[in-house]
């Protein structure tokens, strides 16, 4: 199974990722784990992706792409995956839909969630950069990003969209419905 989620912050995906990785058995490719990894390793996307992190300046599309595709590669072709964080738009999908294994993805796991219950959640946190205008504004690039993702997913019949409002175990069991093979298809799941 191969699945992408997406979400906005405070929607819960690092929650949602993990249990939807433990109990699938799935490889869960995170872009900022894959990130800090070559970073970490050296290695020539490393370098480049670090002179962009180092200035606080976003990593390039085609370098985030090309990580995800380094590691896309070293997976056994049986073994499934849950992509965190990519494709963050049309461009990243699009270098995703080139891959060989970018081709067979099942589920586009869309967590939704209301502005306001966002903003609730990210500011009960506390951090001190999550400000009520920080977080609008954060949810507003989110929203540009990935409204066109949403679409093309939705017109191939991949998005299943999930209602994150409720108990993490009641978000995980909207999710397991639209994950188990005999509901394969179905874009059930979502109370919005």
């Amino acid at each position: 199974m191969h699945v992408i989620l997406l979400g906005p912050p405070g929607a819960g995906k690092g929650t949602q990722a993990e249990r939807i990785v433990a109990e699938h058995g799935l490889v869960h490719l995170s872009t900022g784990d894959l990130l800090r990894g070559a970073v970490e390793a050296q290695s020539e996307l490393g370098k480049e992706a670090q002179g962009y992190m180092s200035k606080g300046e976003l990593v390039p599309d085609r370098l985030v792409s090309a990580l995800v595709a380094e590691k896309l590669k070293t997976l056994d072709e049986a073994q499934g995956f849950l992509l965190d964080g990519f494709p963050r738009n049309e461009g990243q999908a699009s270098d995703l839909a080139g891959e060989p294994r970018g081709r067979d993805i099942d589920h586009v796991i869309h967590l939704r969630l209301d502005d306001d219950e966002i903003v609730r959640r990210l500011l009960l946190r506390g951090r001190d950069d999550d400000t009520e205008e920080v977080i609008r504004n954060r949810l507003g690039v989110y929203e540009r990003e990935t409204s066109p993702l949403v679409a093309l997913y939705e017109g191939k019949g991949l998005l299943r969209p999930i209602d994150a409002t409720g108990t993490i175990e009641e978000i995980a069991e909207r999710i397991r419905k639209v994950l188990r093979p005999s509901d394969t298809g179905s874009s059930e799941g979502s109370a919005a």
